[in-house]
């Protein structure tokens, strides 16, 4: 069996036979008159009508049978068979140049009308072919397989390109942002970006990545979190503001954690939490439907999820007891949950309880054994805050890296006032392996952070 390399060799020497032959196999200017799928759609029209018409696509599955070849054609849209032979080409010269030039891979440009075979399969016949990108390496079907998880995740191109549950997943994640996206914008609120570098890396526990601005010699952090540039907006005036966007934290990496991840942040004004209960429910319901055929209920790991039914309302310290560990207790969350009475002192941007101080006025979502959502009725005291982040502080002097720290200039935006609000983060990231089934982050996130090989 011929090594990679070799393979790349033998596709080098054809490219050059090309090359010589006054052929271009990466033209600048292509014709394409429709997606493949058009044509599938409409295959009766364009064959009663015999209608000539140019198509685009990647070689797949390519047979030659002496004077005759066929192979599948695939664009973004679909795929179709076509048929090739001497009798409808311009020559058997240019039949026989093709066969020899040609590999599974290459994009080719086509010519050509429909018909139906014997068994009644959908092809196109081809009248002029020519490659218009020649690949040097051949697709991982042809060697080694594409079997290797570790590396599935280094070439994700070529997962997406062999593995067809694998695009779906990722079409599904776009979907959901999609989604989010017209669920906040149809309720008012309007979408902001705000820095991903940041003098204090504020509004999470966390420890950041640092960097340096050489234009300013300033020491930088990446954002782990969007949390007190939204609520300066909410100083500002805005009253529903959002964000959808990258954070980025220094932390441990597994199934459930990657370095980089993808979050949602909304906060409204004059509202709690417990506004924010049924407003989460019933975007989880709305979401979960449009990207879920219509399915209120998804199955996740052995387990049917179900957000239509009466979401479930756990005390934290009740979990405690019962599980002795939180890590633990989160893992036999499966259906939707409300996780309520947090310890103030682990949410110090959070409000507590009018009835209990000890405890913040704030809620997590869970479902799958996964945490989706972190939400509370937002600390808007700017005395109470300050007095929170000097706690922060001396929790760092101690030797907590991932501590909060004191940002003066978030202190004095709430000394103008802002007003009473709610605000939450839900992770696309986690909510997206949940909606696809998936066991870990790296399969949702299309380049996940990965040691170098």
């Amino acid at each position: 069996m011929p090594t990679l390399e070799e393979l790349r060799q033998t596709r080098i020497q054809k490219l050059e036979r090309l090359k010589n032959n006054g052929i271009n196999s990466y033209p600048t200017k292509i014709r394409r008159d429709f997606e493949i799928k058009k044509i599938l759609d409409k295959f009766w029209f364009w064959r009663i009508t015999k209608k000539v018409f140019y198509l685009t696509g990647r070689i797949k599955n390519q047979r030659v049978h002496g004077k005759a070849a066929f192979f599948d054609l695939e664009d973004a849209s679909g795929k179709i068979q076509c048929f090739m032979s001497p009798a409808d080409l311009s020559s058997k010269k240019s039949y026989d140049e093709f066969i020899a030039s040609c590999d599974i891979g290459d994009f080719v440009e086509v010519k050509g009308s429909v018909f139906k075979t014997k068994k009644g399969e959908k092809t196109l016949r081809i009248f002029e072919i020519r490659i218009i990108v020649k690949s040097l390496l051949p697709l991982p079907e042809k060697w080694h397989g594409l079997q290797d998880v570790e590396e599935r995740y280094r070439k994700r191109y070529l997962d997406l390109l062999m593995n067809s549950e694998v695009k779906a997943k990722f079409l599904k994640r776009s979907a959901v942002i999609k989604e989010l996206r017209n669920f906040f914008d149809e309720r008012g609120f309007v979408e902001f970006e705000t820095p991903m570098l940041q003098i204090i890396p504020g509004g999470a526990t966390a420890r950041p990545f640092e960097t340096h601005l050489n234009a300013l010699n300033l020491d930088l952090y990446l954002r782990i979190a969007p949390e007190l540039y939204l609520k300066r907006l909410l100083v500002a005036g805005f009253e529903k503001v959002y964000e959808i966007g990258r954070n980025f934290r220094n932390e441990g990496m597994d199934a459930h954690h990657n370095p980089e991840f993808t979050m949602l942040e909304a906060y409204i004004a004059y509202k709690s939490s417990d506004y924010l209960k049924k407003f989460i429910e019933i975007c989880f319901k709305q979401l979960v439907e449009r990207v879920n055929d219509g399915n209120l209920a998804v199955e996740y790991q052995n387990n049917k999820i179900d957000f239509n039914g009466q979401w479930k309302e756990k005390k934290y310290d009740d979990l405690i007891k019962e599980f002795g560990d939180f890590d633990l207790a989160k893992k036999n969350l499966i259906q939707p949950t409300f996780v309520n009475n947090f310890p103030a002192d682990i949410l110090p941007l959070s409000k507590t309880l009018e009835k209990n101080y000890s405890q913040a006025d704030a809620f997590q979502v869970f479902a799958g054994g996964l945490e989706l959502v972190k939400a509370f009725t937002e600390q808007n005291d700017p005395l109470e805050q300050r007095r929170r982040f000097e706690n922060q502080e001396q929790l760092r002097e101690g030797g907590e890296e991932e501590a909060q720290r004191l940002d003066e200039d978030f202190l004095e935006a709430l000394e103008y006032g802002m007003p009473p609000a709610a605000g939450f983060g839900l992770g696309i990231d986690r909510f997206t392996m949940l909606l696809t089934n998936s066991h870990s982050a790296r399969e949702i996130i299309l380049f996940p952070t990965m040691r170098p090989k």
